[in-house]
């Protein structure tokens, strides 16, 4: 069943900051059998199709071993610069690969440009290897961080992609969590996006898989794949003018059919969707009653965007619902009140406003000290 929506499950998994009204389906025509639009801040999915059917991945698997390995950078758990030492089993892997011979050593830079750039699967399992000791032990971290992720349709069995195991397998809409997790690591970029390059010292060359480099304006990426059972598979990004888009596709009958659906998806995005922010104004204080602070500072839950259609952020309209007043104790995160987006009369999203801060109950001792500086005009101490 195809639906065209910003599904409010969805949102209520990637922390959205609201649901958008269904659209007409006959707006955007796919023709694969599973398929997934996500806007990358708030989360908000444009578009499903079979989202959640567990389908074979191929090498978009990599978007995983990508994720771990890009988290491991930023950690410091790994470094760009550490070099990786190819195993005679990263040697014996087939498909996509760069030919790695047992203990040719290359950069971990190196090593994820080959897995961005041709879905090297020889440098996959190098690299698994280098990271968690064997690539049994980076299995299990990948399963570990989809259950972590809430991926509810995902399970591993292999870094690669590469065989059709049928224990191997995730969704649509999993693979857009993934891939949105992982552009949340801006650099990844800088690999995806590699339309040629070479390696060793120029002897070898590379040339993209993603061919909507080339094609979809924007493209930043992000993984291809293919096997006899998953067919022809993406997730496939684009940035323009700062809003990012993930389609994924999987399960197509050609590649020029798997990128025609990601470009279509991709495309009406940008035409018809904008991302808007929240508060176009500061909020103000909301007082605290018997607190140790005379008030709080109110904060919007979640990224801070809401995206609406561009028809509808034309004619927006906000209104803040806030009390005049709470009583402490006031716990960081609680609920102060609503800003609600409109258009036409009808209400686009509620968004929840915060304490961005806590406020304990004043004791009375704290009572009796502001009772004095009050009758003798004292100054407030600094904190």
């Amino acid at each position: 069943m195809k639906r065209f929506a910003a599904l409010t499950l969805a949102l209520l998994l990637l922390g959205g900051t609201g649901a958008l009204a269904v659209q007409d389906s006959a707006a955007v025509t796919v023709a694969a059998p599973a398929a997934v639009l996500m806007e990358k801040v708030t989360g908000t999915v444009l578009y499903a199709k079979g989202e959640s059917a567990e389908r074979a991945p191929a090498s978009v698997t990599k978007v995983m071993t990508l994720l771990l390995a890009a988290e491991a950078v930023d950690s410091g758990e790994l470094s760009l610069d550490d070099t990786v030492t190819a195993s005679a089993r990263a040697e014996s892997m087939g498909g996509s690969q760069i030919w790695l011979e047992q203990g040719e050593q290359m950069s971990v830079a190196e090593i994820i440009k080959c897995i961005a750039v041709v879905s090297a699967n020889d440098c996959a399992v190098a690299l698994a290897e280098h990271i968690s000791g064997s690539e049994a032990a980076f299995v299990q971290r990948m399963n570990e961080r989809a259950a972590q992720l809430g991926l509810q349709n995902t399970h591993f069995t292999n870094c690669t992609g590469l065989f059709d195991d049928s224990g191997h397998y995730t969704s649509a809409l999993d693979l857009a969590v993934m891939s949105r997790e992982l552009l949340k690591r801006d650099w990844i970029k800088d690999y995806t996006t590699i339309w040629m390059d070479t390696i060793r010292g120029g002897e070898f060359g590379l040339s993209n898989t993603n061919h909507l480099l080339r094609s979809l304006d924007g493209c930043t990426g992000l993984k291809t794949g293919w096997t006899t059972l998953a067919g022809y598979c993406i997730a496939a990004t684009a940035e323009r003018d700062g809003t990012e888009y993930i389609a994924v596709i999987m399960g197509s009958d050609s590649a020029e059919h798997r990128n025609a659906d990601a470009a279509e998806l991709i495309n009406y995005a940008f035409a018809n969707w904008t991302l808007c922010p929240v508060a176009d104004s500061a909020l103000p204080p909301v007082r605290v009653v018997g607190g140790v602070a005379e008030s709080v500072q109110p904060g919007i839950s979640g990224d801070g965007y809401v995206l609406l259609s561009k028809s509808s952020a034309q004619s927006v309209e906000r209104s803040v619902s806030l009390p005049d007043s709470v009583t402490a104790p006031v716990a960081p995160g609680q609920q102060l009140g609503t800003l609600t987006l409109s258009s036409g009369g009808e209400v686009i999203s509620e968004v929840p406003l915060t304490a961005t801060s806590g406020v304990e109950r004043i004791s009375a001792g704290g009572v009796f000290s502001n009772m004095l500086r009050i009758l003798f005009c004292l100054p407030t101490p600094s904190t």
